[in-house]
């Protein structure tokens, strides 16, 4: 542009200088070449006037440029502030949706709601029918069956608990006077749990289970550790735990003769010549897994058998009856034969206690009390045994005399047991039953639990399984769940870990939880044909406890 109006000041300058007017000369005449003079001035023009329209074009186009640019930058920051505000309004939901989950979750007083009708569609398609459609015996009818059936099966618990229990103290005892208290394992007295001592049990034979603690020799001392306690652990894990044998404090409480040097001509009174450690640990001698210091259920469960075995030999002339091993990938899963014929059940459950709580680690549970399979042979079971009988114990205290709560879980767990006996075993077992009843205890008031109202909780309970099911969901009782009372005891650790679903093998095998599916509806159809046949007659194909033990 500068140059351009050089040129024209230029132009104009020698025109003025040139004019004949202005500038007369002597001899003022009109040049030859005046024509070519003219022309080229009229095309020097036409070419700045050609110069100043692209100028005025590239000027236009430079502020086109700038508006389109300005009109961007406005659009992108009314973008960027629609997105913040849809950001904060999305963020402002999911918070709101949460508490209000957490407030139902914490604040329900009442039962879960009943299925969907999309979610009965998705059951249906598994060959169920949804609990509403079926028809259960009034309360009358229940009555009658229970009394008839359950009431006179179990009539004889306390007998059955009373043997048993003398001929384990007798049996244990044996087993300590063969160890050695320097080198093998240390038994405690038995601890009663399950059914037999939760006043539900139903069917025959009568089955007591008993809890064995045992400790290792001094210096050792087992150190459990908690899935929860810190560590990652697979999912498939939760509830496990693993027990480690570590050598004991020095502080600890002990004989000195394992914190000292004792000369060579000295002995201990209690322990011979020294009560330390082997060097290297030896840890195979304390059943741990090889290479490991962890403890092995595998090796557990020989050691104790053996020592079983060793103390049966020690006091078999005493009894006129045989002890047998009911199965043997079960610790303790005892049999006592009589000589007519019968026999009598039992198991001794090897554990070991976590820390100074109720909470015992179990090597090897009994078949068809729970759905958990572990993934090493160091895993060991965590067991609310003692605190399920606990809070069953407290809250009967609470309901009205007669109530209904267990009378409700022993039909459902006579159903449960004669339906498998029909369509063989599924996934379901009378621990998931029991941690129902254990959910519904806790959200419903005493007074709905009166004998009268026996028809209304059976259903709920079913109903409550139907829909545990379905969600393919059923949280443990105590792991992870608040609203159990502090006055429980519960270690701090296990009420604030992470729920534990008992139904998650459902989630990893189809196949097992349509067949399971279909037993539980296959049940509900055949109820009232259960509850008239076995109200009529008790049958009479298990063994029954004898009349007297005879001791020599």
């Amino acid at each position: 542009m500068a140059l351009g109006l050089f040129r024209v000041c230029l132009v104009v300058v020698t025109a003025i200088i040139n004019h004949p007017l202005l500038f007369p000369r002597e001899n003022a005449t009109v040049p030859e070449n005046e024509e070519e003079i003219i022309r080229k001035m009229q095309a020097h023009q036409e070419k700045l006037q050609l110069e100043q329209l692209r100028l005025e074009e590239e000027v236009a186009q430079l502020a086109a440029e700038k508006e389109a640019l300005e009109q961007a930058v406005t659009e992108g920051q009314q973008q960027n502030e629609t997105r913040t505000a849809w950001d904060l309004w999305s963020t402002l939901c999911m918070v709101l949706f949460l508490m209000i989950e957490v407030w139902r979750q914490d604040h329900q007083d009442g039962p879960s709601p009943e299925c969907p009708g999309g979610d009965e569609d998705e059951l249906s398609g598994l060959g169920g029918t949804p609990l509403r459609d079926l028809t259960l015996p009034d309360k009358a009818t229940l009555d009658h069956f229970y009394e008839r059936c359950i009431r006179g099966a179990t009539a004889d618990a306390a007998r059955t608990r009373e043997f048993v229990e003398g001929f384990v103290d007798d049996l244990l005892e044996a087993l300590r006077s063969l160890c050695n208290r320097d080198t093998d394992m240390e038994v405690e007295d038995f601890i009663g749990v399950d059914s037999m001592y939760e006043n539900w049990q139903v069917g025959r034979p009568l089955v007591c289970h008993l809890f064995v603690p045992f400790t290792p020799p001094e210096p050792y001392r087992f150190h459990p550790e908690l899935w929860c306690s810190g560590r990652s652990v697979p999912l498939g894990c939760q509830g496990y735990g693993q027990i480690k044998v570590v050598l004991g404090d020095d502080d600890r409480p002990g004989c000195i003769c394992g914190k000292t040097t004792l000369p060579e001509d000295m002995l201990c009174l209690l322990h011979g010549k020294s009560g330390k450690a082997p060097p290297g640990g030896r840890m195979k001698d304390l059943l741990c897994a090889a290479e490991s210091p962890y403890l092995d259920t595998m090796q557990v469960m020989k050691w104790f058998q053996k020592a079983l075995t060793r103390a049966w030999h020690r006091i078999a002339r005493k009894y006129e009856f045989d002890l047998a091993f009911g199965q043997l990938d079960t610790p303790g899963s005892l049999k006592i034969k009589f000589r007519s014929g019968k026999f009598m059940p039992f198991n001794l459950i090897p554990v070991i206690q976590c820390e100074d709580s109720d909470l015992y680690f179990v090597s090897h549970l009994p078949r068809g009390s729970s759905q958990w399979t572990p993934v090493s042979s160091t895993d060991w079971v965590l067991s609310f045994a003692i605190y399920e009988r606990h809070f069953l114990r407290v809250t009967s205290k609470a309901l009205p005399e007669g109530a209904c709560h267990l009378s409700c879980l022993q039909i459902a767990s006579f159903l449960l047991a004669k339906q498998s006996r029909l369509t063989g075993p599924s996934g379901l077992s009378s621990y998931h039953l029991k941690t129902i009843l254990m959910h519904l205890l806790l959200v419903r008031k005493p007074t709905d639990w009166k004998a009268e109202q026996l028809d209304s909780r059976l259903q709920e309970l079913l109903r409550f399984l139907e829909k545990s099911l379905l969600e393919k969901k059923l949280c443990h009782f105590f792991i992870g769940n608040r609203k159990v009372p502090e006055a429980m005891g519960l270690p701090e650790a296990i009420r604030r870990a992470e729920p534990l679903n008992l139904f998650r093998p459902f989630v990893l095998q189809r196949s097992l939880y349509r067949k399971t599916v279909d037993s539980f509806y296959e049940m509900l159809k055949n109820v009232p044909a259960l509850i008239s046949e076995y109200s009529l007659h008790i049958p009479s194909d298990h063994a029954s406890l004898p009349p007297k033990a005879l001791v020599l």
